[in-house]
């Protein structure tokens, strides 16, 4: 199987208008599924999109077509192109981000710093796309916006992947472990035993003097009746 052309879509809808060759040989060229083609075909799909003539672009000659109309059953071969492009070296440094995520990147770079703090700044910087400068003024609370930043998983906000993530992060555990954080477990709480509660409230019920508190009540209802006679006295 040969890789796809350019413009899939676009060249199947120009070999649909343009040649006599099957739904089949079409998706086989284009990479499609038999069904998108015949949608094409009918107007359902790929509908407002222009087609691509593959002869001009040199990905298709008219004798491999002439073949495809002939036989049913031949498969349309992608011709070869004679301009070889130098291969596409790996781009160095922060990762690109889009501008709609750009403000969201300080968010993005204060989750890292709190929740991984074994990660370099080198390799913050692969993740979000950012500076060391950057980095530094939100570690240190001197960022212009400090007050407003707010942890965010930069693999929610799309900023990167989490295999990538978690590639970054295993290789900074691996070269440096104990920076890593080691989030305690809380202590299970459990009820306290009915033996214990019952004893307790024994020894309370042992340390109240029942006699002495109703002497005490008995002091003040006869202080209160004293009072009372010497009122009536006095009227």
């Amino acid at each position: 199987m040969s890789n796809a052309p350019l413009m899939p879509k676009a060249t199947a809808v120009w070999l649909v208008e343009n040649t006599s060759l099957s739904f089949a040989q079409i998706a086989d060229f284009c990479k499609l599924h038999e069904l998108e083609v015949k949608a094409v075909a009918d107007g359902d799909a790929a509908q407002g999109i222009r087609g691509h003539d593959p002869i001009t672009n040199g990905q298709l000659t008219r004798e491999e077509i002439e073949k495809g109309q002939k036989n049913p059953d031949y498969h349309l071969q992608l011709s070869v192109s004679k301009v070889r492009l130098p291969p596409v070296k790996p781009r160095k440094g922060p990762r690109y981000t889009p501008v709609s995520r750009r403000q969201d990147r300080p968010n993005a770079i204060l989750w890292l710093v709190r929740n991984h703090p074994e990660l370099k700044d080198a390799q913050v910087m692969r993740l979000v796309g950012t500076t060391k400068t950057t980095i530094a003024a939100i570690r240190d609370r001197t960022h212009w916006n400090a007050q407003n930043l707010t942890p965010m998983d930069p693999v929610t906000l799309g900023l990167c992947s989490q295999i990538d993530l978690d590639f970054e992060v295993a290789k900074a555990a691996k070269a440096n472990p104990d920076a890593v954080i080691r989030r305690e477990e809380p202590e299970e709480q459990t009820l306290l035993p009915a033996e214990e509660t019952t004893r307790e409230a024994a020894d309370a019920d042992r340390d109240l003097d029942v006699e002495s508190v109703f002497a005490k009540l008995k002091e003040l209802k006869r202080d209160d009746q004293d009072d009372d006679e010497d009122d009536y006295r006095r009227r």
